[in-house]
């Protein structure tokens, strides 16, 4: 598994100079949640950047604080991590604030590091007739360059150095997977997408709901590209306490509505809950992939026998449609079944996108037909006349019928049942519609 081949750009700075506001003025969208108070970032948050021809991965950090509390230092880790993988680092200051001691200790690490800087002057909300910019020479680190990331001036023009400043390097044409890691607050999604990378790539701490943003890490598995995308647990409306926890929940929601795949993490030890299941459902509906992968398994199987046959039974009697998506047991602490995952994920990703030739799907429709016909309402006789597959990802079939309103949902349910059976769609969403057939023009 290697990283991407396109550059990568960090944005560094201590806690509150607009880092996060930067980075969403840069990708376009408001990706980065952003706060009045300090340190609402704390993991990498990956977004993509196009300008002037040029594609590049800009990552967001959590603020850099001296000393501070076990998770100031796993954050201080991170934008180390960052620091020492990026191609081009934006060091955000605040020209309202002023040079300031976390400033010049910033700098002087940076110096060390060697990386190319471009020394980023924010808040100059005045411009041209700011110049409180200049007083940021004292950090030796080259022509501050002032902008305005609330308001957006001089975005372009630090667009445009960022993409001068870019070593060679495109990302291939391949389309990306998008995978959602989703599932309720503490149930070690941030822990697996970590045993999935390799590497301690998120901030991991004990507190439930360390991860706020829903963050994207890209990496290649098997020759495809794959973002896997952490995200927020999620939690119910009613116990959402304040802006950023309800931003966190939103942004979630919005990881699952672009994901080609999610993969919902169950804790074991507490098994499957309403929750879980509206989860999956949502991202079933959403025409999304899905695998369900229970983690902490390693705390269950030294315990019971036959756990996971049993458990996988009664948790899809509460939801048919589990009945067609991939379980798998793991443990993110050991790294146990975790190779799994992401050959599980392509595989669920290459059945989303299977089509299937029309003359086969009408041999299909026939032996359905043979064996069980729709139920005949009072008047015209209900036929249906032929199907083919009108699209993919996930795969959707037309059945031309006569009278496709007098067609109950039991048997949908039925054809749908039957074409599983044929061509499996493991892990993918399913959806059959019906047509009416045209009639002749004389």
């Amino acid at each position: 598994m290697t990283g991407p081949r396109a550059p990568t750009v960090a944005i560094i700075g201590r806690p509150n100079v607009g880092k996060s506001t930067l980075f969403n003025r840069l990708v376009g969208r408001r990706q980065a949640i952003v706060d009045e108070r300090p340190g609402v970032t704390r993991d990498r948050n990956f977004g993509t950047v196009e300008w002037n021809g040029r594609r590049f991965w800009l990552v967001d950090t959590g603020g850099l604080v001296p000393g501070g509390d076990s998770l100031n230092r796993a954050v201080r880790d991170q934008v180390e991590q960052s620091i020492a993988e990026s191609d081009l680092l934006l060091f955000v200051v605040d020209v309202q604030a002023g040079v300031q001691p976390a400033d010049l200790e910033i700098a002087q690490r940076l110096r060390k590091a060697g990386r190319p800087v471009l020394l980023v002057a924010n808040k100059a909300d005045d411009l041209p007739r700011d110049t409180r910019h200049l007083a940021f020479y004292e950090l030796g680190l080259g022509d501050p360059l002032p902008v305005s990331a609330a308001i957006g001036t001089s975005s372009g023009d630090l667009l445009d150095r960022v993409a001068e400043g870019l070593p060679p390097g495109e990302v291939g044409d391949e389309a990306e997977i998008h995978v959602a890691v989703v599932g309720r607050p503490n149930v070690g999604k941030s822990s697996l997408v970590n045993r999935l990378l390799g590497k301690e790539r998120l901030v991991v701490a004990e507190e439930p709901g360390t991860t706020r943003d829903a963050i994207d890490s890209p990496m290649m598995h098997d020759g495809r590209r794959l973002v896997l995308i952490d995200t927020a647990g999620l939690r119910k409306r009613s116990k959402v306490a304040d802006d950023v926890e309800f931003y966190s929940t939103l942004r979630t929601a919005r990881a699952i509505e672009r994901a080609d795949v999610c993969i919902l993490v169950v804790d074991a030890t507490v098994g499957m809950h309403v929750q879980d299941l509206k989860i999956v459902a949502d991202a079933w509906e959403r025409g999304a992939g899905a695998i369900v992968a229970v983690n902490k398994w390693d705390l269950i199987e030294a315990k019971e026998t036959m756990t996971a046959e049993h458990g996988e039974r009664e948790i899809k009697a509460r939801a048919p449609f589990l009945e067609f998506i991939p379980f798998v047991y793991v443990s993110a602490r050991t790294g146990q079944r975790v190779s799994r995952l992401l050959d599980l994920v392509l595989a669920v990703a290459a059945e989303r996108d299977k089509r299937v030739p029309t003359a086969e799907v009408n041999r299909v429709l026939e032996a359905l037909l043979d064996r069980q016909q729709p139920p005949q309402p009072a008047g015209e006789a209900v036929r249906l006349y032929y199907a083919s597959q009108i699209g993919t990802a996930p795969p959707r079939f037309a059945v031309v019928s006569n009278r496709p309103e007098a067609i109950p949902e039991s048997y949908t349910r039925y054809l749908a049942r039957g074409f599983r059976e044929a061509w499996a769609f493991t892990g993918a969403p399913l959806n059959i519609g019906f047509r009416r057939k045209r009639r002749a023009r004389r």
